[in-house]
């Protein structure tokens, strides 16, 4: 039996050092599971890993695609956790383009059959991401404040469902006045342009109320509109760097606020997590997404053969959502 997958043999533009190949499926080993994945995002930083720009070193030649979804289609006969026709998402950091994955049975997490699989495949990293930003670095009560920027972006737009759920509000700063309608729909308290006047009317919102944390996926003149909005003792949590421009702090931040700065690669996180920690956090993400609460927008699925016009379509700023790859 064979199997498709994509691979490059080198760093570079994704769109041309991608190639689509075939293999003969190995036999499994007693702790092993075959996954058949059926679908995988085309995330920012499996396009920094395929340019060989990502957090960790890239060795070609490799199988891209840090998270996606699939079902159970043989296991080793020591497998004790999973079976034949279990839904899964892969824990693996890397690898998921492929219509098959082979991985011992404890790099993958079982989700409840009927869930939505094309949802499933982008809960790995977006929600994961939004719950820690949520949870991990400060205390906040219901009502509390959270601002953030990118606010549109995958994560973005989970950080404003989990923070509505969690009875949080939220300050959103976004590029284009287009986006302010549709994330208020989606349960933004507040949307403004991520620019000066935004600011102000940010500020002009909150009033006298705190903002404790902040979520930054931008760096740059961004972070510094997240750091003027903080309130004193505030929290600003660095996760991306969209505009690829350093993080600059001024003085004034750290002398007279106090600001606390951190940095979250969930990369690192999931590689130290033990499993109830995994647990603690995938399973509500996980309910989240059967009852609706959580979801995440797609711009197109594209079947596997042409993964070149969904390299294509990622690497496009004015899209609505992720892109997917059917592996089926």
């Amino acid at each position: 039996m064979s199997s498709c997958f994509l691979q490059f043999d080198q760093t570079g533009n994704p769109a041309e050092v991608l190639q689509l190949h075939e293999r003969a499926l190995a036999p499994l080993s007693s702790h092993d599971v075959r996954v058949r994945m059926r679908f995988a995002p085309v995330n920012p930083a499996d396009l920094n890993f395929i340019e060989g720009n990502y957090g960790r070193a890239t060795l070609p030649p490799c199988i891209p695609g840090h998270e996606g979804c699939g079902e159970v289609e043989e296991v080793g006969e020591s497998v004790v956790s999973l079976s034949k026709g279990d839904v899964v998402i892969p824990l693996l950091g890397t690898g998921c383009w492929t219509q098959h994955l082979t991985a011992a049975e404890h790099h993958f997490a079982k989700l409840p059959p009927q869930i939505d699989q094309v949802q499933a495949s982008m809960l790995r990293i977006n929600p994961v991401t939004a719950w820690a930003l949520l949870k991990h670095y400060a205390e906040l009560e219901p009502g509390a404040w959270v601002v953030q920027n990118a606010a549109n972006s995958g994560v973005g737009r989970a950080l404003i469902q989990l923070a509505h759920h969690f009875g949080l509000r939220t300050l959103n700063f976004v590029r284009r006045p287009e986006l302010i309608d549709e994330l208020k729909a989606l349960g933004a308290d507040a949307v403004m342009l991520d620019n000066d006047d935004g600011v102000v009317e940010a500020k002009k919102i909150i009033g006298n109320e705190p903002v404790k944390l902040a979520a930054n996926a931008v760096g740059g003149d961004s972070a510094i509109h997240l750091m003027d909005v903080l309130s004193s003792e505030g929290i600003m949590v660095t996760y991306g760097a969209m505009s690829r421009r350093s993080l600059k702090v001024p003085n004034k931040f750290l002398i007279f606020k106090n600001l606390q700065l951190h940095g979250l690669w969930i990369t690192k996180w999931f590689e130290n997590a033990s499993t109830p920690e995994l647990f603690e956090v995938l399973e509500p993400l996980t309910t989240l997404i059967e009852t609706g609460e959580l979801v995440t927008a797609i711009d197109q699925v594209v079947p596997l053969a042409d993964f070149k016009q969904a390299i294509t379509r990622a690497q496009e700023g004015s899209r609505s959502g992720k892109v997917i790859l059917d592996l089926a």
